[in-house]
């Protein structure tokens, strides 16, 4: 059997003032797969994606990434992931470019191979003719571009997206779904959270529901979407959210 691209095993974090986070959350994300990570505020995803990524160290339990131990082996396993965070972590009057080969620099890449990924990424999210602007005069769905393509720069093969198109009207964010879709079809695993569950009936194929940090539900987008009332029913059932109205329905 192919290693999968994300194994997340029994993974519990709790902070330092005992707030309990995750609670036994396991998790499987298969090479290839558009996977999708739904939960209400505060039920875990971040804190997961966190302990993923290397920003949090899980209490107890176990991550491996390509079957690299993500705490054990985090340098070797943080180069497979690119990570696209809902907030705007950047210096806003720095330069499209700039942003991107940063992060280049991060993982590793010379100088000749990023100068050559960052006009490959300037052009394939359409942001060349904007690169003489700061991060802070561009629209909100070119910032969404910037941040994918330096999520993207060092081609990870696991890509996590934290709520990519918050905050882009609907133009822009059908944009955003394409290059997504062609990103997966070229060969990269991704993972998205996402409130808007219309973005992951549209983009995913395997979806697990999170809430008061454990796994509540879990499957194929078609078996959830095939409840009474589609995703959105299945998703309040799971997260016990306005159980009276559901169950009237």
């Amino acid at each position: 059997m192919a290693t999968p691209a994300l194994k997340v095993t029994n993974l519990r974090k709790v902070y330092r003032r005992g707030n309990v986070a995750v609670e036994d959350l396991s998790l499987t994300v298969e090479e290839g797969d558009f996977f999708g990570f739904l939960g209400p505020n505060g039920a875990g995803k971040s804190t997961t994606i966190h302990c993923v990524t290397g920003i949090a160290n899980p209490t107890s339990g176990t991550i491996a990434i390509f079957g690299l131990d993500a705490v054990k082996n985090y340098r070797e396993a943080r180069r497979l992931v690119g990570l696209c965070p809902q907030e705007f972590n950047v210096d806003p009057f720095a330069k499209p470019a700039d942003i991107v080969s940063w992060a280049g620099g991060y993982f590793g890449m010379g100088a000749a191979e990023r100068k050559s990924r960052v006009n490959y990424l300037m052009e394939r999210f359409e942001l060349t003719p904007h690169l003489k602007k700061t991060f802070r005069e561009l629209s909100g769905g070119l910032k969404r571009r910037v941040v994918l393509a330096r999520a993207l720069v060092h081609d990870p093969k696991l890509i996590i997206l934290d709520e990519p198109t918050a905050g882009v009207d609907v133009e822009l964010r059908r944009v955003l779904w394409n290059y997504l879709t062609e990103i997966n079809q070229d060969g990269r695993t991704i993972l998205l959270t996402s409130h808007y569950l219309e973005e992951v009936e549209r983009l995913c194929r395997d979806i697990a529901i999170v809430a008061r940090g454990r796994i509540v539900r879990q499957g194929t987008k078609d078996e959830m979407a095939g409840t009474p009332g589609s995703l959105e029913h299945a998703y309040l059932v799971a997260t016990g959210a306005e159980a009276d109205h559901v169950a009237g329905q």
